[in-house]
C-alpha cells in the first residue's frame, strides 16, 4: 500500500515538474490570448449580434470567450502554470544551492573525466612556486582563485557570475508576481464604460452588461453600477475628418470635480493619451450624436434681396415666402469623398416647390456662391450646424498594475541572468613540473571555449 501511496504521489510530482507540461501550457495561453484578440472582450450584446450569428454568440458565450481572461478555464490554466514554475524550481534548487554552498574545489580524476574541456602542461618549476604563478594568472584573468592542497597537491578553484544559475528562478518568480498582479487587478479592479453628453458630468460608470441593457431590471443595473467618488464633465467635443471622410481624431476636454473642487481642469483627452485620476483612468473610445443636429442657411433673391437666415433639423420641412418647402436629406463632413474637386463640409436640400417636380441641391459651406451657379430664383448658402455630441469613454482601474510593472521588471532581470551570463569554472591541479587545467560553463559552450583556449594562449606566453 505504501508503494503505491509513493509511486502515485511520484506520478503527481513528475507530471508537474514536466518541461512537457510547461510547453503545453504556453502555447494554451498563447492560444487563448489570440482568441481574446480577436474576439472583442466585454462588448455590447448588440455589437456581438452584428458580427456574428446567434449560434455563434451562444457558443462563444457558453466558452466564456466575450470574457475570457475571467474564465475559470484560463484562470486554471495560470494556476496550473504557477504550480508547474513552482515544482521545477523547488526540484532544481537544491542542487544550485549545494553548487554555491560545496564548491568542487579539486580537481581529482572524477571531475577530470566530467570536463569537456582539459589541458596539460610541463613547466619548469616545482609545485609551490607554480601554485603561486597559476594564483597570480588566475587572479589576472578570471576571478580570485581558493587554494588547497591535497597529499602535496595544490588545487585552484575560480569561478565567475555564480549567481547567474538563479536567475532562471528569478525569471519564474517573476512570472508568478505577473500573475498575481493580473489576478489582482481582475478581482480588485474593473473595466466599464461611461457617455458623457457635451457640458453634463456623471459621477458613475457602468460595468458592461451580459444581455441587453434595455431590457434589464433596476436591480441589474444597480450591480452594473460603480460609484466614482468624484464627477468627470465633458466640456467639450470635437471630431476631425480625413479627406476620404473617416475621422481622423476625436478628442473630448474633461474636467474632473471632486468635493465641489476642480481638481483637473479641461484637460484634453483623445485614443492613447487617457486622464487618470484616484487610479481610474479614462480611455477616448467612441463617440455618437446626442440628438439631431440643427442646420443653419441662408437664402436670398437672385435679383438682389438680402440673405435671410434659416434654421432646420434634418427631416424637417419649412416653407419659404413663395410657397416652396425645403428640406434637409442629409450631410456630410467632408465633401471631397463624394466630389474630388471640392472639399469641406456639404449638405444635401431638397426644394418641393407649389408646382413641379421635387429638386434636389447641394450646398458646400466653404463655396457659399456655390448654389447660385443653378441658375433658379432663390440661391441658397450652407453656413454650417450646431451638433451636440456624446463622448464614449472606457474606465478602467487596475490596483495590480505596479505589481505586473515589478514582475516585469523582475522579469527583464531574470532574463539577462539566465540567458546572457553563464556560470563559468575554472580549476588548477598543481604538480611538480606538471600543470592541468580544466573548465567548464553551464551555458554557451561555444564562447567558454573560446575564452578557455586564449586563456591557455596567454598562460604558454607568460
Amino acid at each position: 500500500m505504501t508503494t503505491t501511496k509513493d509511486s502515485f504521489a511520484s506520478s503527481v510530482w513528475s507530471f508537474f515538474c514536466s518541461l512537457k507540461l510547461t510547453i503545453s501550457l504556453l502555447i494554451a495561453l498563447a492560444a487563448a490570448s489570440i482568441i481574446g484578440t480577436v474576439i472583442q472582450q466585454n462588448a455590447s450584446p448588440e455589437q456581438y449580434l452584428k458580427e456574428y450569428s446567434a449560434s455563434t454568440v451562444r457558443l462563444f458565450d457558453a466558452l466564456n470567450f466575450f470574457d475570457m481572461y475571467h474564465s475559470w478555464w484560463f484562470i486554471l490554466l495560470l494556476y496550473l502554470l504557477t504550480v508547474n514554475l513552482v515544482a521545477c524550481s523547488v526540484k532544481r534548487l537544491p542542487r544550485d544551492l549545494k553548487i554555491r554552498s560545496v564548491p568542487t574545489l579539486t580537481l581529482d580524476e572524477g571531475v577530470e573525466k566530467s570536463l569537456s574541456l582539459v589541458e596539460h602542461r610541463k613547466l619548469s618549476g616545482n609545485a609551490a612556486s607554480l601554485r603561486d604563478k597559476m594564483a597570480t594568472f588566475l587572479r589576472k584573468e578570471f576571478a580570485e582563485p581558493l587554494i588547497t592542497e591535497d597529499k602535496g597537491v595544490y588545487h585552484l578553484f575560480a569561478q565567475k557570475n555564480l549567481y547567474s544559475r538563479f536567475g532562471v528562478y528569478l525569471l519564474h518568480f517573476s512570472i508568478i508576481v505577473i500573475f498575481i498582479g493580473a489576478m489582482t487587478g481582475s478581482y480588485l479592479g474593473y473595466k466599464a464604460f461611461v457617455s458623457i453628453e457635451e457640458g453634463t458630468g456623471v459621477s458613475a460608470v457602468y460595468k458592461s452588461a451580459a444581455h441587453d441593457p434595455d431590457m434589464e431590471t433596476p436591480e441589474q443595473l444597480a450591480r452594473r453600477t460603480i460609484d466614482l467618488g468624484f464627477t468627470v464633465r465633458c466640456e467639450k467635443f470635437t471630431v476631425s475628418y480625413y479627406d476620404n471622410g473617416s475621422p481622423k481624431e476625436f478628442k473630448s476636454i474633461l474636467t474632473v470635480i471632486d468635493n465641489g473642487k476642480t481638481v483637473i481642469d479641461k484637460r484634453p483627452v483623445i485614443v492613447n493619451d487617457p486622464l487618470s485620476y484616484k487610479g481610474i483612468t479614462f480611455y477616448q473610445s467612441s463617440y455618437s450624436p446626442a440628438g439631431e443636429p440643427l442646420f443653419h442657411l441662408t437664402v436670398r433673391n437672385r435679383k438682389g434681396s438680402a440673405p435671410a437666415k434659416l434654421s432646420l433639423r434634418q427631416g424637417e420641412r419649412v416653407a419659404l415666402p413663395n410657397g416652396t418647402l425645403l428640406q434637409v436629406l442629409g450631410y456630410t463632413e467632408e465633401i471631397k469623398s463624394i466630389i474630388p474637386q471640392a472639399s469641406g463640409p456639404a449638405v444635401k436640400l431638397a426644394l418641393t416647390p407649389k408646382t413641379g417636380a421635387q429638386q434636389q441641391i447641394i450646398l458646400l459651406q466653404n463655396y457659399p456662391d456655390f448654389d447660385s451657379e443653378r441658375g433658379g430664383d432663390l440661391i441658397f448658402a450652407y453656413k454650417g450646424l450646431d451638433q451636440k455630441w456624446r463622448t464614449g469613454l472606457q474606465v478602467a482601474k487596475d490596483p495590480g498594475v505596479w505589481v505586473v510593472w515589478v514582475g516585469c521588471a523582475l522579469m527583464i532581470i531574470g532574463i539577462c541572468m539566465a540567458f546572457f551570463l553563464s556560470h563559468r569554472r575554472v580549476w588548477i591541479r598543481v604538480e611538480s613540473g606538471r600543470v592541468t587545467i580544466g573548465g567548464t560553463a553551464n551555458k554557451n559552450q561555444a564562447a567558454f571555449r573560446i575564452f578557455f583556449y586564449r586563456m591557455l594562449e596567454k598562460l604558454g606566453k607568460e
